[in-house]
């Protein structure tokens, strides 16, 4: 059986890859290679910048390459072995297309994990990397004046200790304008400190016209300790720092996204899209799994394609996936769908059509 398995695997190999030049050769091509050249040819940027460039939006591209490539490599690879009518034996060994296919589902749960890898440690700071290129060596645009929605978070040994919200500074006079400070107890919040102002003073941060709130461990009520019209802050950054730390969802990792979430939810203010955005983060690597499966099934069917008409499949069917993706993702953020259906509507409609198709595989031939 383990040579069986081998045997499969060994199928599916070349078509992975070929899938994953060709479609990141495609992406490139549909846009990004048109953005670098109209880089150099109408902004006169340099050679060495747009590489730079370039490399910094791979890792984005490669995250979706890699489910288009494992659905290439199974229906490719199924499909040869429907050709050459090895499933045909195999079946009439008495070996059923669950278990034929089960070398791919388990490779595919892998590529799957590592595909969130790449997502959720490589892409946040690729992205981080590109903005900061374009903004001030391509368009060569000044610091901004403002930072806006800054969210800070300290942590010991995993417990969060405090978190800090400043919903604007002034980056010329560093100046900070509502800034809010949550202080934790064993992972309970217990106090909360809210000041209209914020400055930053020979190298220390003060607060200005601020109160101090108690939340009693008990009642868990809301009680006033005392106001102040000035008080110093603790923290072990600069206004350079800070600055750095307001970042768009694509540039968050998940532990980031859900403080951020959670302190604009305290806020008040809507958090749609960073739900979609963690949602998502989690949803998509896990199309690898289940494209392995659709294509397995698509290419067991009794009939010969070529890699193109294989190519083409996958070209439609991920169209087709991320149309759904799109509209249930506008549905997320707009709040008329929760954000949790709507980054799995996607996977689920696949899902419920590869299974479906995989039972049909196990009764034909």
């Amino acid at each position: 059986m383990r040579a069986l398995d081998r045997f499969i695997l060994g199928e599916l190999k070349a078509p992975f890859f070929f899938g994953l030049i060709a479609f990141t050769i495609i992406l490139v091509a549909g846009g990004l290679l048109f953005q670098m050249a109209d880089l150099i040819i109408q902004k006169g940027v340099s050679i060495g910048i747009v590489i730079r460039l370039f490399l910094y939006y791979m890792p984005r591209l490669v995250v979706f390459t890699i489910p288009m490539s494992c659905l290439l490599a199974a229906l490719l690879g199924f499909g040869k072995l429907s050709a050459n009518s090895e499933l045909v034996a195999l079946k009439s060994a008495g070996l059923s297309f669950q278990r034929i296919v089960r070398p791919v589902v388990i490779a595919a749960f892998f590529v799957s994990i590592c595909a969130f890898f790449i997502n959720e440690s490589i892409v946040p700071m690729s992205e981080r990397a590109a903005a900061n290129v374009m903004k001030y060596e391509v368009l060569r645009e000044s610091a901004p004046i403002f930072t806006q929605k800054v969210f800070l978070k300290e942590e010991s040994d995993g417990v969060i200790k405090r978190v800090i919200y400043v919903d604007q500074m002034d980056n010329s006079t560093k100046d900070m304008k509502d800034v809010t400070v949550e202080e934790f107890e064993e992972g309970r919040l217990a106090r909360i400190i809210s000041a209209q102002r914020g400055k930053w003073v020979d190298g220390s941060w003060w607060l200005e016209d601020g109160a101090v709130y108690e939340i009693k461990k008990e009642t868990k009520e809301v009680g006033l300790l005392f106001k102040f019209n000035r008080q110093a802050l603790t923290l072990n950054l600069g206004p350079d720092e800070i600055s750095t730390k307001s970042s768009s969802p694509d540039e968050m990792t998940i532990p980031e996204l859900v403080t951020a979430v959670k302190l604009k939810e305290k806020m008040g203010e809507g958090t749609g899209d960073l739900w979609m955005a963690l949602q998502l983060r989690i949803a998509v690597p896990w199309a690898c799994l289940i494209f392995a499966m659709l294509g397995a099934a698509l290419g067991s069917r009794p009939q010969r394609s070529s890699s193109g008409v294989g190519l083409g499949y996958s070209v439609i069917i991920i169209f087709v996936y991320y149309v759904i993706m799109s509209f249930s993702r506008a549905l997320g953020e707009s709040g008329t769908l929760p954000p949790f259906v709507a980054a799995w509507t996607a996977n689920a409609v696949f899902l419920v059509i590869s299974i479906w198709l995989c039972s049909r595989a196990n009764r034909l031939g």
